[in-house]
């Protein structure tokens, strides 16, 4: 009876989490990062900055609606490669984001709440769709090996 190395041992799975952690330490997704953890933190509190806060329907969505985007994007760099796919969940809130003014109960469709949300769902949805491309990038199907002119 023969024994078969584990998953964890797989070659391809080395390389692909050398690939995951090669494009998380790069500048480019550390900065994709930073500014959506703050993108994710000005959402939360921007009905108190911006002052919508007494819309409260809105004011509670955009409140959940950062908390759950910094919490999404901001655990990327750590464990990459076990959650690049909230990524796209990134791009998703981002998007909701956008049309929450129109969507959420009540009539919330101020110039103040359309210009805020439209304008930090829209960087979100860039910033979510930067990281899942990183990811894309960093984590795509290896390179043809090449020995003598011949790809094996």
């Amino acid at each position: 009876m023969t024994t078969h190395p584990t998953i964890e041992q797989h070659p391809d799975l080395a390389e692909m989490r050398s690939r995951f952690e090669r494009a998380t330490i790069s500048p480019r997704a550390q900065a994709v990062e930073a500014l959506a953890l703050l993108t994710g933190v000005f959402l939360a509190a921007s009905p108190w900055i911006v002052g919508f806060s007494g819309l409260t329907a809105l004011a509670v969505t955009n409140l959940i609606l950062g908390v759950a985007y910094a919490l999404c994007m901001g655990g990327l760099g750590s464990a990459y490669e076990r959650t690049h796919a909230m990524a796209w969940c990134a791009v998703a809130i981002g998007a909701f984001t956008i049309i929450s003014p129109w969507v959420v109960a009540g009539n919330v469709d101020t110039t103040r709440t359309v210009w805020n949300n439209v304008v930090v769902g829209a960087i979100a949805l860039l910033l979510g769709a930067a990281m899942a491309a990183t990811g894309e990038r960093g984590a795509g199907a290896p390179r043809a090996r090449r020995r003598g002119g011949v790809a094996t």
